[in-house]
């Protein structure tokens, strides 16, 4: 078991059949750290809300987060848009978990940190909400083709290929909404003079500068399995747990799913 001085997770989407909740486990049973930031979208109360989905494996993610807090770990769990309910009982305490809205986070080398889910900073979801329903839908259903679609092409003897993230890192529109979601929390960390800004909401993970601001996007447990962790030093890491826990499982959505993370930087640049 490796320690961390802090561990992020965000977009688990627990209750939802696209949920990497097995993954997530392994890579809970394999770190150890001295604080936990869930920060958004752990539990998917629009899903749940349509239909009731909770196997044996999201129960045990759970259970493994308050064992981590029995264990002497501190969690604080930051509201997301997909969790917004929980937004009602902020500064509460359930399990030993503190739920926020936000949090300043100070690394061991001294650097402050703004944690936020950051759908306040989407303008979809502040101003279109049905459009932001309709967008989850949307995923969902890619997620489901993408399964579909894979098994054809492991028939055809050719590998894994991300339906879901062909869409968000081909389509124009989809490139500049992630730059424009990424300057606005830069910008927004800059206004309370802090050194950098970890969210998630956008699916997407990594770890670059934005107008001067350290930049961090936690990524998801859908697709990619990614999570940030700070070391004892204060160094921030982005950890691809799949590629790292991949055992080639040709329908696993989270094998190579980052693959693509420098064409994002190169569409960026067309876009």
């Amino acid at each position: 078991m490796q320690h961390f001085k802090t561990v992020f997770l965000s977009d688990v989407h627990l209750g939802t059949a696209g949920c990497q909740a097995a993954q997530l486990l392994s890579f809970l049973k394999s770190v150890d750290a001295d604080r936990y930031y869930l920060i958004g979208d752990i539990v998917d109360g629009w899903r749940l809300r349509k239909g009731w989905y909770w196997p044996q494996e999201h129960n045990d993610v759970v259970q493994k987060l308050l064992r981590k807090v029995r264990k002497g770990a501190e969690i604080k769990y930051i509201a997301g848009n997909h969790d917004e309910f929980l937004r009602n009982y902020l500064g509460s305490h359930f399990g030993g978990i503190e739920i926020c809205d936000r949090e300043i986070h100070e690394t061991a080398d001294g650097r402050r940190f703004l944690v936020i889910h950051g759908d306040q900073f989407d303008v979809v979801v502040r101003h279109a909400k049905w459009l932001a329903y309709f967008g989850d839908w949307a995923y969902e259903f890619a997620l489901w083709a993408n399964t579909w679609l894979n098994r054809a092409r492991r028939q055809l003897g050719f590998p894994y290929w991300s339906l879901s993230n062909w869409a968000k890192l081909r389509v124009k529109n989809a490139v500049n909404f992630i730059g424009e979601f990424e300057a606005s929390l830069a910008n927004e960390a800059k206004e309370h003079e802090l050194d950098g800004v970890i969210c998630g909401h956008i699916h997407h993970a990594v770890i670059a500068e934005r107008a001067g601001i350290q930049y961090c996007n936690t990524g998801d447990w859908v697709e990619s399995c990614t999570a940030i962790v700070e070391t004892p030093e204060g160094r921030l890491e982005l950890i691809r747990w799949a590629e790292k826990n991949a055992q080639g499982d040709w329908e696993n959505p989270n094998v190579h799913s980052l693959a693509g993370e420098s064409r994002v930087e190169r569409l960026r640049k067309v876009a």
